[in-house]
């Protein structure tokens, strides 16, 4: 869908479309990484991003749904956060952020065709400090046939390979610390899914 269609499908929601949790391999890589700053890209609701506020983290949430980041800014301040949230409406795709500023970019479950994936991917690898961390958890290619949920196409799926692929040629320079495809427990489905998991450290 497009920005137009994530709006509407915000607005008809009485309550959250994702979860209020984190991932859990989110949760698993940086739950216990000092807070800095950091770049939620295709942010949502902003559940990644309030997390990473409770524990400290002054978060930049982009994405090009201004509901959805209505929503989240509500959920902010609910949750006594606000002051360590920032949103920015912008198309991830394009979006440029300042350089050499954030020591963690999350990408959670953006799924789109990948010259698209790599364009996003290399304009926040810019926006990454040395020492920092890129986390990417995404709809791996096999979940199509293997695995369970997420999108149908093919064409907006990716693998660990694809990724490491991607920091390859991505500025700066990139250690691969992690590259798994991992599985997913769903409930009530009758197998796993298959996540496409991977760290990156940018290095001076």
């Amino acid at each position: 869908m497009d920005a137009a269609g994530w709006d509407d499908r915000y607005r008809e929601a009485e309550e959250l479309v994702w979860t209020q949790g984190p991932n859990v391999f989110v949760a698993e890589i940086l739950g216990d990484r000092p807070p800095g700053r950091a770049l939620d890209i295709a942010a949502g609701e902003g559940r990644h991003s309030i997390w990473l506020a409770r524990l400290g983290w002054h978060v930049t949430a982009v994405d090009f749904s201004e509901v959805g980041l209505q929503r989240a800014n509500q959920w902010a301040t609910a949750e006594g956060v606000a002051d360590h949230l920032t949103t920015v409406v912008a198309d991830v795709v394009e979006f440029a952020p300042a350089p050499d500023y954030f020591d963690l970019a999350l990408f959670a479950y953006l799924q789109v065709p990948e010259e698209a994936r790599r364009a996003a991917l290399h304009h926040v690898a810019e926006a990454v400090s040395v020492g920092g961390l890129i986390v990417v958890v995404a709809h791996d290619s096999s979940n199509l046939a293997h695995g369970v949920g997420g999108p149908p196409d093919p064409a907006v799926l990716y693998s660990p390979t694809d990724l490491a692929a991607d920091f390859e040629t991505a500025p700066g320079t990139w250690t691969v610390e992690l590259a798994e495809v991992r599985e997913r427990q769903v409930a009530g489905a009758p197998r796993p899914a298959l996540d496409a998991v991977v760290v990156a450290r940018r290095e001076a």
